[in-house]
């Protein structure tokens, strides 16, 4: 189930990296054309206004590979006993896994909540075992698995 979760992931990314380069290499050929045919302070303007678009993306872009990085560090087949980087926790009713703050997803009709190391409930959780109790908006969940 980790190796699925961890592709599927890493398939998120890819799509969003690809999203974004698009982004990126449309803007870049729009202020190209639109060098060559215009002129004075409007082409300024909005060639200013690519670019400020341009670093946005490229900032969003950086944000994404560095995502991507945290998820290449993850061996899918490695077993953990206490939770760390690349663990999937089963409690009941919901899927942790833990690597960098992605959206939720669902396979096999299980709903699995990617959660960084570094948020509230990632720190929280980090270097405990099965059987470590926790609480989300007053509802108390406890680890029964670790993958």
């Amino acid at each position: 189930m980790k190796k699925q979760v961890l592709e599927r992931y890493h398939q998120i990314l890819q799509d969003r990296i690809d999203v974004f380069r698009d982004m990126i290499s449309g803007l870049t050929e729009d202020a190209q054309n639109d060098a060559k045919g215009s002129a004075g302070d409007k082409h300024e303007t909005a060639l200013s206004m690519m670019h400020l678009e341009q670093e946005k993306l490229n900032y969003k872009l950086q944000e994404i590979l560095a995502q991507k990085a945290i998820l290449d560090k993850i061996n899918p087949n490695a077993k953990h006993t206490k939770i760390a980087l690349g663990s999937l926790v089963q409690t009941k009713g919901m899927l942790l896994f833990i690597c960098a703050a992605l959206p939720k997803t669902t396979i096999d009709q299980s709903i699995i909540i990617a959660v960084s190391p570094q948020s509230p409930l990632g720190s929280k959780l980090m270097g405990n075992s099965v059987g470590f109790s926790f609480e989300i908006n007053t509802s108390k969940f406890t680890v029964e698995n670790i993958f």
